[in-house]
């Protein structure tokens, strides 16, 4: 038998295809000249022969899908199925293109079809055709379909009425449920329905253990069955007689409330399960057209759009957790009896659809995570880069292909700076400005912005640090000045200069070097410490607003770092400390990573800690203050008093490497 097929190329169309060659049968393949590649996949991945699947150009946006006349004449009488499987699918995709790939596309397929005189239609809808409808959809119910306000269900229903009252000759329709990937290998071309959830269960299985009980909620109806089984069943029964005119939806007996499906695949991901799961019914005090109302207000709209688009999901996926309809397939049970084809229970497959996602579709699998790859041939500005963890964190940016611009206040430094950058292969620019100084400040970025067009990447780097006690600093308000003005003032004036044109182009990062002071308070660094939270405190309200902009925002909590600034303090002599190259990783880990916050194991243990007791933090960090007394600790690092330091004070030192102290 020959079959023609559109959608060929897509994902259950080539499993269709594949179906039908293990049939015999030829097969016509409806590819438009510009995806001729995806059809040369297919018959590799089929292994068919030239003479077995033969592509037919054409287009589904084209009257009779716009076939060649000497095609037409070739295939005239001569198809036994016309499979139109060609549709579009993505909830991101816009309305007027699903108008056109899934209503206008079958018009033009069914009247292909006639004109090729095809003994049948097989016309593959969804159960999106059904709606939003309140109870049992059966399979031969149409015009009873519930709310169609999406332009996915709304096409969808449109295509199936179009088959339903136009095609002339012989139709079957097909309503398959949520696709999901093969229940034998777990492929699947692309994420969508079920595997959006996919990402947020690999997240909380990273950061928590699998016995961890969560709390969810329950809601939405889910259905769900694998490509396998949708493709067996529908070449099972386009080839019985007595069906025409018929609907069958390839549907799962089981449908899932999103916590009950959440948990099966939590259970092949070995990620923590939902053991509290809440009813929605527990909302229902809440007016319905109050809910409605405020889901439509754009700042809700707004913050709903940006958490499923943190989790990968595209903001329409929210339709699926109020979307309740169930689906009857006794026609599709009573037309597949005697084949043994039947859904496979989720469970025994959901391990198989995981690793796949994993292995191949996880969206992280697909960034750079390469230095080069995100920073080659862009501007980055190091401020503070003539010396230490600047100087380390640019000559780490220009072997990998950075458009470097360092400032510092001495030219000479800089200037040595520049030949070690050249000297691994780097471009740089340098500058000679004190960002303590606001107008210094203004002229150095005014200078960059007109010299190089646009900053990508900024790191505040350039600070001071003062290391007395308060009790020392009562007749010393300058050192707070003097601190705030550089570390916080310096460092605002240049991230305020940029992001106008990060804003414009909605891309570009903030690197702060900040202090692991900042969540771990230490004694003797209040003046430093103040500066440096004024500039966290700025950077995540700066972040909340323009996060939707494509503009990061990273807190380096940097530990005690081997560098010109602490030498002053001779107790730092034998304390266990960063080297300046070990401070770049942390920098370039932000530049790659882009998280909120970089910290290392001790900083994130003082975040908790500070957060379940800060009394007992304040009272750990009282310990090295009180040790490390000022005088003491003089003497100790002194050879013409003592030779070296007494044991205890190494030891605190090295258990907290990395703390100010």
């Amino acid at each position: 038998m020959k079959y023609f097929v559109t959608g060929g190329t897509g994902f259950i169309g080539k499993y269709m295809v594949q179906k039908l060659l293990e049939r015999g049968g030829t097969v016509y393949c409806l590819v438009r000249k510009s995806s001729i590649k995806k059809f040369q996949e297919l018959r590799e991945w089929t292994g068919a022969s030239e003479k077995k699947l033969i592509p037919v150009y054409g287009d589904l946006a084209k009257k009779k899908l716009g076939l060649a006349k000497a095609d037409v004449e070739n295939l005239q009488g001569k198809i036994g199925h016309f499979y139109h499987l060609a549709a579009i699918y993505d909830l991101r995709a816009s309305a007027e293109s699903q108008l056109v790939a899934n209503v206008e596309g079958t018009r033009n397929a069914v009247q292909c079809a006639e004109q090729l005189k095809a003994k049948s239609f097989q016309h593959v809808s969804s159960i999106a055709a059904a709606g939003k409808y309140l109870g049992t959809f059966r399979e031969d119910m149409f015009e009873e379909a519930g709310e169609l306000n999406h332009p996915y269900f709304r096409t969808k229903h449109d295509s199936e009425a179009i088959v339903r009252r136009e095609c002339s000759i012989p139709w079957r329709v097909y309503r398959p449920a949520s696709v999901v990937g093969h229940s034998q290998t777990g492929e699947i071309d692309k994420v969508d329905g079920p595997y959006y959830s996919f990402k947020v269960l690999q997240k909380m299985r990273d950061v928590l253990p699998p016995w961890f009980p969560l709390i969810g909620v329950d809601s939405g109806s889910f259905n769900v069955v694998p490509v396998d089984y949708v493709v067996d069943a529908m070449d099972y029964i386009a080839h019985q007689k007595g069906y025409d005119g018929q609907c069958f939806h390839l549907t799962n007996p089981d449908h899932y409330t999103s916590g009950e499906l959440l948990n099966i695949i939590a259970d092949a991901a070995h990620a923590p399960r939902f053991a509290i799961r809440l009813d929605t019914k527990i909302f229902s005090f809440v007016p319905t057209g109050l809910t409605s109302m405020l889901a439509k207000l754009p700042p809700v709209r707004r913050l709903l759009d940006s958490t499923l688009e943190g989790f990968g999901m595209p903001a329409d996926a929210a339709l699926f957790f109020s979307w309740t309809t169930r689906y009857d397939n006794r026609d599709t049970v009573r037309a597949l009896e005697g084949s043994g084809i039947e859904v496979p229970k989720l469970h025994s497959y959901a391990a198989k659809l995981w690793d796949f996602w994993e292995r191949n579709l996880d969206p992280d699998l697909f960034i750079d995570r390469t230095l080069k790859g995100n920073v080659a041939g862009k501007v980055v500005v190091i401020t503070g880069a003539g010396s230490g963890i600047g100087l380390s964190a640019a000559l780490r940016l220009a072997e990998a292909g950075a458009r470097l611009v360092i400032c510092g206040r001495t030219l000479e430094k800089l200037k040595e700076a520049r030949k070690q950058i050249k000297a691994v292969g780097g471009e740089v620019h340098i500058y000679a400005a004190d960002l303590a100084d606001m107008d210094s400040c203004d002229r150095f970025m005014a200078q960059v912005l007109k010299d190089h067009g646009q900053v990508d990447i900024l790191i505040n780097n350039a600070g001071r640090s003062i290391r007395r006690a308060v009790e020392d600093s009562y007749d010393r308000f300058h050192d707070f000045e003097r601190t705030m003005q550089i570390n916080y003032y310096g460092a605002l004036r240049c991230s305020l200069a940029v992001l106008p044109g990060m804003s414009e182009r909605k891309a570009g990062q903030i690197i702060n070097i900040s202090s692991m002071g900042v969540v771990g308070p230490p004694a003797r660094f209040s003046a430093y410490i103040a500066s440096k939270s004024a500039l966290e405190g700025w950077t995540r309200c700066a972040e909340a607003e323009f996060c939707d902009r494509g503009i990061s925002f990273t807190n380096i909590n940097m530990p005690l770092v081997k560098t010109p600034m602490i030498s002053p303090t001779k107790a730092y002599e034998y304390a266990p400390t960063l080297t300046p190259e070990e401070a770049a990783d942390l920098v370039v880990d932000a530049v790659i990573h882009k998280p909120s916050r970089v910290t290392t194991g001790m900083g994130r243990m003082f975040q908790i800690l500070h957060v379940i007791a800060p009394k007992l933090a304040a009272s750990m960090m009282n310990m090295p203050f009180r040790m490390f007394d000022e005088k003491k600790a003089m003497e100790a690092i002194d050879k013409s008093k003592t030779d070296e330091p007494s044991s205890e004070q190494v030891a605190l030192a090295s258990l907290m490497k990395g703390v100010h102290y």
